[in-house]
This record gives structure tokens, C-alpha cells and sequence, in this order.
């Protein structure tokens, strides 16, 4: 069953084009997002051990996001391409922050987890415009299993929230949430990024 909702605002075509006329440079800003990925989901369980459904997922997404970081770095490696020797700030996710601030501790986490899935919904979305749009077939073949992983971790999030929450409260806010990130989208500096 799908608990994610759609992104309210498309990558644009120039978006794809930057990443795919300097993709060493989206490479490298990859590695890096795969392993702030699973250092999240890890940040989850230690802030919320008192919320013992979310552990068993939070567990796998972070193995499967370290996985995909170890992948990311074999293709690198193969290409020659160094990781970033400073992870560097997102402007996206520094932008998406602020939306898991204020309100009640319970408020705080449900923010928390609808971030996780948009996140994880724009990463789906973006991988597979890369992998659609790729000459090399192995390239194009792991950005595929990309997005599908991705998507399942973007369904993942909402559907923890549902544990915690009614459908309204975890849906109206997964809206907001959206809406906002869609305008963060739209302004966005365009670059061989994954955001």
C-alpha cells in the first residue's frame, strides 16, 4: 500500500541537465547524501527509543542507505572519482529543517518522520529521471534500483507516523510539508547536486 503522496513540484530539465554534464560532481554530492541518510535514520532511533515501532525500520533504511553509499563509492572508485573531502551543507535540507522546529515534542517527531519520506519521495523522483536518462546501462540499471528503494523508504516514514497518529493529523501536515519543499524546489541554485 502507498502511504507517501506525490511531490507537488517536478525537477526540472535543468536540473538533469546540470547532473548530467558534470555527473563525477553529482557522484561525489551522492556518496554524500547516502551517508547523511543513514546517519539520520540512526539519529531517529537514539532520539526515540520510546517509540519502539519505528527501530526495526530506522535499523534497515540506515544498512540499506550505507549500502548504497558503499555502491555509490565502487562506481566512483571505478571512475577515478575522489569523495568530497568535506561533506558539504545542503541548501536543501538546511531550507526543509525548520519545518521539524517549534511546537510540542509529538509535533517534533511527526515532522521528523513526513521529512524523512519527502526527502526520501524527491530522491526517488531524481533518481530515476538520472537513471531514464542514462547512455551507460549499467549506470541506468542501478539508478533504477535506486529509485525503487527509495520509494519504499519514502512509504516507510508516513506509514511509522500512522502508528502514532490519525490519518488527518499525519496527512494535513504531509501536505504543508509538501508545499513547502515545492517552493524550496522552485528556488533552488540549479547544480550537479541530488538537491
Amino acid at each position: 500500500m502507498k502511504y507517501s503522496i506525490d511531490l507537488k513540484v517536478p525537477s526540472s530539465q535543468a536540473w538533469l541537465d546540470a547532473v548530467m554534464a558534470d555527473f563525477d560532481m553529482f557522484l561525489q554530492d551522492h556518496a554524500d547524501c547516502e551517508r547523511k541518510a543513514s546517519a539520520m535514520a540512526t539519529s531517529l532511533i537514539a532520539k526515540y527509543p520510546d517509540k519502539p515501532k519505528i527501530i526495526p525500520d530506522m535499523i534497515e533504511t540506515a544498512i540499506e542507505e550505507l549500502e548504497h553509499f558503499q555502491q555509490v563509492f565502487a562506481l566512483m572508485q571505478k571512475r577515478g572519482v575522489p569523495l568530497n573531502r568535506d561533506m558539504q551543507e545542503d541548501p536543501y535540507i538546511k531550507q526543509l529543517t525548520p519545518l521539524t522546529h517549534g511546537g510540542t515534542a509529538e509535533t517534533r517527531f511527526l515532522s521528523r518522520m513526513l521529512l524523512g519520506s519527502i526527502v526520501e519521495c524527491r530522491g526517488c523522483e531524481r533518481f530515476k529521471l538520472v537513471s531514464e536518462a542514462q547512455n551507460d546501462q549499467e549506470l541506468r540499471r542501478f539508478y533504477k534500483t535506486l529509485w525503487t528503494s527509495e520509494a519504499k523508504h519514502g512509504n516507510i516514514f508516513v506509514e511509522l507516523a500512522l502508528h502514532y497518529f490519525d490519518d488527518s493529523t499525519v496527512y494535513n501536515r504531509l501536505h504543508e510539508m509538501m508545499e513547502f519543499e515545492g517552493e524550496v524546489v522552485r528556488n533552488l541554485p540549479i547544480r550537479p547536486a541530488l538537491h
